[in-house]
């Protein structure tokens, strides 16, 4: 009930988070029971139903990602002064995240249950002169614990996700060196495993589709090299980030150069992990395309919606980590101003940050996709 209200009397930009977050669990759930629908429809030895519920698993954890950004992201879940006195400590604040993520999931699974069931023609008439309801296999009774099983992932597992993200303590940073916090920046130490990790994924795409030549291929596997690439370059984000906001500080660095440096670098667990998610979907889809015209196929209605909530979530979350850490930051750009830095000094910095990071990601990102469509031009 807490939950229920405060979401209620929460901002409006917050709601609209809520309501993205209910979206993508819709898109998920929808997909999620189109795989039972067609696994129930009858045997398909040409494309087992298990392949296709494979690929759904990257939209459900692209959704979980967004989940739990939004959740860092809402002021009704900070921890504030004065609330532990209620009883609204740090594990109850984390409680209440996962009850406000849950709901909103739950919200998405009724709607995707609704437009699945009235697609099919189970509520009313068959719309869209029943083309949907032979793609969904209308007259086909669904088993209603397997579809009630399907929808909760999405609430559990954002939920669970949400809480465990916002247990964790909370790390104090600053932007400048000995800005007096007494918290001094670790530094990220998943870079040569996440490049190894990519390396391995990008290898096992290259050696399925190899073994695969003549046989139609195996999606399999190139879902399974991707999900690594994806980890790996996850893992190997806040080092990036990180090793970016050292050398910016390199060689007798400015007031801007420096400011920009350590704000990279405090920023690096925030952001690293999601700009490391963006680059692997945006490759993936570099890829793609390349591909597009070499080995043309109709793109079907329900691999779009998994391709567009894949990126929609991603890029959602990268935005929702930025807001994260500009709203960490404030303390300190509140002190800088009182120092006397200029708004314009600051807007240069925020924009030198993003420059040094587009500079980076994005030949890293063009490089990971032509190794990944490499193998499949030949």
């Amino acid at each position: 009930m807490l939950a229920l209200r405060l979401s209620r009397g929460s901002h409006p930009l917050a709601l609209l988070r809520r309501l993205l977050v209910a979206a993508a669990s819709a898109g998920v759930g929808f997909l999620l029971l189109c795989t039972l629908s067609y696994a129930v429809s009858g045997p398909h030895p040409a494309d087992p139903a298990a392949r296709r519920l494979a690929w759904c698993l990257a939209p459900l954890a692209a959704t979980v990602q967004f989940a739990v950004a939004v959740a860092r992201t809402d002021p009704g879940t900070r921890p504030r002064q004065g609330l532990s006195a209620v009883g609204l400590g740090p594990v109850r604040m984390s409680a209440l995240a996962a009850a406000s993520t849950a709901v909103s999931g739950v919200l998405g699974s009724a709607v995707a249950l609704l437009c699945f069931l009235h697609l099919r023609g189970d509520l009313s008439g068959t719309p869209f002169d029943g083309d949907a309801a032979e793609l969904l296999a209308a007259g086909v009774p669904l088993p209603l614990g397997a579809a009630f099983l399907l929808l909760a992932l999405v609430p559990v597992l954002g939920a669970g996700a949400a809480a465990l993200a916002l247990h964790r303590p909370r790390r104090r940073t600053g932007e400048l060196p000995g800005d007096g916090t007494g918290h001094a920046e670790e530094p990220p130490t998943g870079l040569p495993w996440g490049v190894a990790l990519a390396a391995v994924g990008v290898a096992v795409q290259a050696s399925t589709v190899r073994g695969a030549e003549g046989a139609g291929g195996a999606p399999g596997g190139v879902l399974a090299g991707w999900a690594l690439t994806a980890v790996g370059l996850a893992m190997a984000g806040p080092g990036i980030v990180h090793l970016c906001g050292r050398l910016l500080q390199s060689v007798r660095p400015g007031a801007m150069r420096l400011l920009a440096g350590r704000a990279l670098m405090d920023d690096s667990h925030r952001i690293g992990r999601p700009l490391g998610v963006v680059c692997a979907v945006v490759s993936a889809l570099i890829a793609a395309s390349a591909l597009g015209g070499e080995r043309a196929q109709p793109l079907g209605p329900l691999t779009a919606l998994g391709a567009t909530l894949v990126a929609a979530c991603t890029v959602a979350a990268l935005l929702m980590s930025a807001v994260e850490a500009r709203g960490a930051r404030a303390d300190t750009r509140k002190g800088l101003r009182e120092l006397g830095a200029s708004p314009v000094l600051l807007q240069a910095t925020a924009l030198l940050r993003a420059v040094v990071l587009l500079a980076v990601f994005a030949p890293l990102t063009w490089a990971v996709a032509e190794l990944a469509a490499l193998p499949l031009r030949r």
